[in-house]
């Protein structure tokens, strides 16, 4: 599937008597998903109105009343908004997760220096992923993913080894997502390389970039599956050619689906 002609639909609205609080909400939703994207820098009211699609006006008021309810910060310094500490409030809500962060942390921890590289858990958001877990101390000049980080599914070497265990049509309405989200934010330029990382991903049947986005950079990723049986993260491991050439591809995929079953036994206990 060549990315850069795959078609980019639009939703068609909803009707009925319920679509404008429907819309509302769901333009909320939209607004602190984008906002917890960039929670070091933030964001200045015309580029997130922009980055929304949304008026200029809405977006004010939206935040206007997000800040008052505690979700949005606005820093004083710069006036850009922030992610707002009833966010993380809420999440305290869910207690196993919580328990279950614990847990992976220190697998990912003890993956990452026993593979002397960068490992990542990558969580799925809908059709993004959120970087749940970072570790290891190897310099990665391109790697420019941390906790908290958000991004569509199929820019992330650990978002194609989810893609790889959905439907066909899910994926197709998920990459539907993704293409028009990086068009918007980058335009074309990325799409033949992402192409290249899913198509030999595909051909070694789980996660596989060789420097195909990044010169340089090899990346590597396996899903992990939750207590239901379905997948809801993906744990990552990341290097240089020189550490993880082609010829380790194997061992690789040993290692990393090693980590990845204790990562699921974790989330077993923890309903996951």
């Amino acid at each position: 599937m060549n990315l850069a002609h795959h078609p980019i639909e639009r939703p068609v609205p909803a009707t009925g008597p319920d679509r404008s609080g429907t819309q509302s909400l769901g333009r909320g939703i939209k607004l602190m998903r984008m906002i917890a994207a960039r929670p070091g820098f933030g964001w200045r009211l015309s580029d997130l109105a922009a980055a929304c699609n949304q008026d200029k006006a809405t977006v004010h008021r939206m935040l206007s009343c997000m800040v008052e309810e505690r979700l949005v910060e606005q820093r004083v310094s710069d006036r850009h908004y922030l992610p707002g500490p009833l966010m993380y409030e809420l999440g305290l809500a869910l207690p196993d997760r919580a328990q279950f962060q614990r847990r992976a942390e220190a697998v990912v921890q003890a993956f990452a220096r026993r593979m002397a590289g960068i490992a990542l858990l990558l969580m799925r958001s809908g059709n993004e992923y959120v970087c749940s877990v970072r570790a290891g101390t190897l310099p990665l000049s391109g790697l420019m993913v941390h906790p908290g980080t958000r991004r569509p599914l199929f820019t992330s070497v650990g978002g194609v080894a989810i893609l790889q265990t959905l439907p066909a049509e899910e994926v197709r309405k998920v990459l539907q997502d993704n293409v028009a989200q990086e068009i918007a934010r980058r335009g074309t330029g990325r799409l033949e390389a992402l192409q290249k990382m899913r198509e030999r991903s595909d051909r070694h049947g789980f996660g596989v970039n060789l420097g195909d986005v990044v010169p340089g950079l090899h990346a590597f990723a396996v899903p992990v599956r939750g207590s239901r049986g379905d997948v809801f993260a993906a744990l990552c491991l990341m290097g240089t050619a020189e550490l993880y050439g082609e010829e380790r591809l194997e061992n690789v995929r040993d290692e990393l689906q090693g980590a990845a079953a204790a990562l699921s036994a974790h989330a077993h206990k923890f309903n996951m």
